[in-house]
């Protein structure tokens, strides 16, 4: 009797038991339209990356993709949604580094992102730029770290909200730089940007979609980005690692997850479509324009990059004292 014949046998033997495998590869793409949940408010990076995603995985799948906005806690409250949520796979999470990786050293969570969250794909990352008014007469990176030595304490830099990735970003360069900057929390990159234009602080360790635009019109001096390499869309502004800090990166990235109930042959579909969106030329070529890199990832590859994450800013946090208050 050959293992084909077993199977069928076991199958009806035993009702139902090869129906699940069956079930989950009809299912796809879900009957109902499917929810990209974004844990920030409409207009910002994250925001603009989503719905470029998503129609182009609606177009893909044959079946409607829509973004919900689900602004609050630093992205915690579309984190907690994700994780208590559908796990038919009609809904994916648009995750972020301050909730997967940064929040819960800082405070108890009602979700573990590594047990209540699966990784499905990368999404985006991007460095972080280290802008200040270009009244302040800071020209350089070394023209700012001086300033911050020169009056411990009078050097300030604005976030978007603490345990965010510009808040942990400017806890990093504190670190490595030696210096003792005030950090200025807000509840988004609107509000900072737009007290960094009025001059009420420092810099702002800032998403290049929402610099840039101000760098082209000159009111904003770019002195620094926090990734490894200069990006193609700033090209004459310095590394942080190349003006006298080796190694340093404080990347801001977005990643796909989902309910981690849900099954893995489709968290496995999810990821082939997510892929396959980020590799396409267009969106690709939509996303560079907005200053984002996509980034597509397997799912082991995902997972282990953010333990490494976790690894990194929770050490950060602990060394650096830093709260949620």
């Amino acid at each position: 009797m050959n293992k084909r014949h077993l199977l069928r046998l076991a199958a009806l033997a035993v009702p139902g038991l090869l129906l699940p495998l069956g079930g989950w590869a009809q299912d796809f793409p879900p009957k109902k339209p499917v929810t990209l949940v974004v844990g920030f408010a409409p207009g910002g990076a994250a925001d603009a990356a989503a719905r470029l995603i998503a129609k182009k995985l609606g177009e893909n799948i044959g079946q409607t993709v829509v973004v919900d906005n689900k602004a609050g806690a630093g992205g915690n409250i579309a984190h907690q949604i994700a994780a208590t949520g559908p796990s038919d796979g009609s809904m994916l999470l648009f995750g972020s580094i301050g909730p997967l990786t940064i929040a819960p050293h800082m405070m108890k969570l009602p979700y573990d992102p590594f047990k209540d969250l699966a990784p499905v794909s990368g999404g985006v990352h991007f460095p972080n730029v280290l802008v200040v008014n270009s009244n302040s007469g800071i020209k350089t990176l070394a023209d700012f770290v001086a300033a911050a030595k020169k009056e411990p304490g009078s050097v300030t830099f604005a976030s978007t909200g603490s345990g965010s990735a510009s808040h942990l970003a400017g806890e990093l360069f504190s670190q490595r730089a030696g210096v003792e900057m005030v950090h200025v929390p807000y509840r988004g990159g609107a509000p900072a940007m737009q007290d960094l234009l009025g001059g009420r602080f420092t810099g702002y360790f800032a998403a290049p979609p929402t610099a840039l635009p101000h760098i082209q019109t000159g009111k904003l001096t770019p002195l620094a980005t926090t990734g490894l390499t200069r990006p193609a869309y700033m090209p004459n502004v310095p590394t942080v690692a190349e003006s006298g800090f080796p190694g340093f990166q404080a990347l801001n990235w977005y990643a796909f997850v989902a309910s981690s109930k849900t099954p893995a042959p489709i968290l496995d579909r999810w990821n082939r479509e997510i892929v396959k969106v980020l590799n396409d030329a267009g969106v690709r070529e939509a996303l560079t324009k907005h200053g984002l890199t996509p980034h597509p990832t397997t799912r082991p590859e995902l997972l282990d990059f953010m333990q490494k994450e976790s690894a990194q800013w929770g050490a950060i946090v602990r060394q650096r004292k830093i709260t949620a208050d």
